[in-house]
């Protein structure tokens, strides 16, 4: 039996309110290993009207983060929750300022939560899309590239200041970072956050932090209809879309002691849709 060597580990996971989310499943995953959890998330106002996956989707998004971390209490985690805006640059104090009060000093910071908008350079968007504008540009920026950014920052100076020599990162990305349509501002704001990820692994490796990035394929987290699994199914040299617990195992592994060489790495993790 291999052993991570987790147990006891303390972790903030962002973006974890989602049940069926890919935040929730590495919540629940390290919990298994023993590791005590911060879900930091604040749940996202449904549209007015939504229909099949889309609803399921939406649905799941506006759950509060209590949701997710009373189910982990029930299977006996040491879970804690805070719903905070991470668009606010003062959220990344709040957040280890809260976990060290409940649960201890940080040692793995999971960088999960995203923001995604439909956002197009076309001046006539598509249905639910949007021509891309200063504001969009700016609210994905706040949380998918500033927000992390911050909190990795906050991480190495409590990190240093106790005169610690053990800590994980890992960030979540996307295999589309590199540019499509359709979303500009996330994949944008995605590839920013890898390059991040990189410079952060160069500059908190003395300190014996390690630096990953998981970019995922498509998951299904809600929002792939029958028709889209079909599809993307065709992607994958193995014959099915992504599951939440797919890239929750390759966090644990990253968080591991059997990960502590490997730093600055963006691992593609889509069942083969996309290979280097």
């Amino acid at each position: 039996m291999i052993d991570p060597r987790l147990r006891d580990r303390v972790a903030v996971i962002t973006g974890a309110n989602s049940p069926l989310g890919i935040g929730a499943g590495i919540a629940r995953a390290l919990a298994r290993q023993g590791v005590k959890v911060l879900l930091a998330s604040l749940p996202e106002t449904p549209p007015a009207s939504t229909t099949g996956a889309d609803r399921i989707y939406s649905a799941a998004k506006a759950t509060s983060t209590d949701h997710v971390r009373d189910a982990l209490r029930a299977d006996g985690a040491d879970a804690e929750s805070l719903a905070v805006d991470l668009a606010d640059p003062a959220a990344a104090p709040a957040i280890f300022d809260h976990t060290e009060t409940h649960l201890g000093p940080v040692e793995i910071l999971v960088n999960n939560a995203a923001l995604c908008v439909p956002d197009t350079f076309r001046p006539d968007p598509a249905r639910g899309a949007t021509t891309v504008a200063a504001a969009s540009l700016d609210a994905h920026h706040a949380v998918n590239t500033r927000a992390p950014a911050l909190l990795m920052a906050e991480f190495h100076r409590r990190h240093l200041r106790r005169k610690a020599r053990w800590g994980r990162i890992v960030n979540i990305s996307t295999d589309a970072a590199p540019g499509t349509p359709d979303q500009i501002s996330y994949w944008a704001t995605k590839n920013a956050l890898e390059s991040l990820s990189r410079s952060a692994a160069i500059e908190l490796g003395s300190a014996g932090i390690t630096v990953n990035t998981i970019s995922p394929g498509p998951v299904q987290t809600g929002w792939i209809s029958a028709d889209m699994n079909t599809r993307f199914a065709e992607f994958s040299p193995l014959g099915r879309v992504g599951r939440p617990d797919d890239i929750a195992d390759l966090a644990v592994f990253l968080a591991s002691h059997q990960a502590r060489w490997i730093t600055g790495q963006t691992i593609y993790a889509g069942g083969g849709k996309r290979m280097i």
